[in-house]
């Protein structure tokens, strides 16, 4: 017997495709032949055989999904006096005056959903949360490192490397996390790594990068914009005013957030993380042995982006480079800036020394 195919089912009814289902499994006499013929599971079936059986073709017909038993229904007797209060209130909330007190209706609970002062028309409203926006669109920034988009990757990501190469990562001792900086109008690329993800990194790397970007002649305001991670201060906005106020503050800069599930406002980052994937993590990492060679490795790919590779956009020309970008936005910096050199990033101990290496 050749299987049920869909448009000869979709024009069917519901009964007329229960019944012809019952007719099926009669003939074949399996419930796992029938299930396979139309495509469903085998208890569908057997429910359909078990109610043509028990009540002929009326059991085929669609059925109440009412509950038998609801322990926390509302009593005829209450509901009846609610339903009064109800119509009450809405006279009373467009009546002014004594007559209002006079049309409250039923002496119902003052805990009961119909009485008007439970409603959401007197209920105190909660006080809304402070915004941490507004966020930036990369493409409305007119001053380089007027916005710079932060985030940290995971190398050891087994959905982008494949099994041998974060194993690699893992017998090799090698850092596991890269720290990520995009300015929005040039796309300039800022790289920094560590052995461990936390906050005191993250406003280490964003210093970092501060005093480079006034080191190199960049005096205006600084905006540093990052995801939700627990590395930037998460979803605690005190958390957050504390991180900005305690690494931003002081060179006149600004912490802020993307809202929450919307990667296109940190655009140049994101791409960036898949294009140090398949440009540098899948082709070299296997030949790295260990944390210096990685970062000789990781500097020849930072001047490979920031300085030779093409970038495409509507605010990059055709095909420009990172650097190239720089120089026509500001023909005054010099050459020196435009070579980052990536670097390690440790957590600060008194005990042990400084925390950037």
């Amino acid at each position: 017997m050749a299987g049920v195919v869909y448009r000869e089912v979709y024009p069917m009814s519901p009964f007329e495709a229960r019944k012809r289902l019952v007719q099926t499994c009669q003939q074949t006499g399996s419930v796992r032949r029938t299930a396979a013929l139309w495509h469903t599971s085998r208890q569908v079936v057997r429910k359909r055989v078990r109610r043509y059986e028990q009540d002929g073709e009326d059991g085929l017909h669609d059925r109440s999904c009412r509950p038998h038993h609801c322990p926390h229904q509302t009593r005829e007797a209450t509901e009846e006096p609610g339903r009064r209060g109800t119509e009450s209130h809405r006279l009373w909330a467009r009546t002014p005056g004594p007559l209002s007190r006079s049309a409250r209706g039923p002496g119902l609970s003052p805990y009961h959903p119909s009485h008007p002062a439970s409603s959401s028309l007197t209920r105190e409203k909660h006080k809304r949360r402070k915004p941490l926006y507004p966020a930036h669109w990369a493409w409305n920034v007119k001053e380089p490192f007027a916005l710079i988009q932060t985030d940290a990757k995971d190398i050891l990501d087994k959905g982008a490397l494949e099994t041998r190469r974060w194993q690699h990562i893992r017998t090799q001792h090698l850092p596991r996390y890269q720290w990520t900086a995009c300015d929005g109008r040039t796309r300039l690329h800022f790289l920094a790594y560590s052995h461990n993800l936390n906050r005191t990194n993250g406003g280490a790397f964003m210093v970092l990068v501060f005093l480079w970007v006034r080191a190199h002649g960049v005096g205006a305001s600084v905006t540093f914009q990052t995801d939700w991670g627990e590395e930037f201060g998460g979803d605690n906005q005190e958390q957050i005013q504390k991180l900005g106020a305690r690494f931003l503050a002081p060179l006149h800069g600004t912490l802020c957030r993307y809202p929450m599930c919307r990667k296109g406002y940190h655009g140049r980052v994101e791409r960036s993380h898949r294009t140090d994937d398949e440009e540098f993590y899948h082709p070299y990492l296997l030949q790295i042995g260990d944390t210096p060679s990685f970062l000789s490795w990781a500097a020849r790919r930072a001047y490979f982006y920031n300085v030779l590779r093409p970038h495409f956009g509507s605010d990059m020309g055709e095909s420009t480079s990172p650097c190239s970008r720089r120089s026509s936005s500001m023909p005054s910096a010099p050459i020196s800036s435009w070579l980052v050199t990536p670097r390690m990033v440790t957590i600060y101990s008194p005990s042990t020394g400084p925390s950037l290496l």
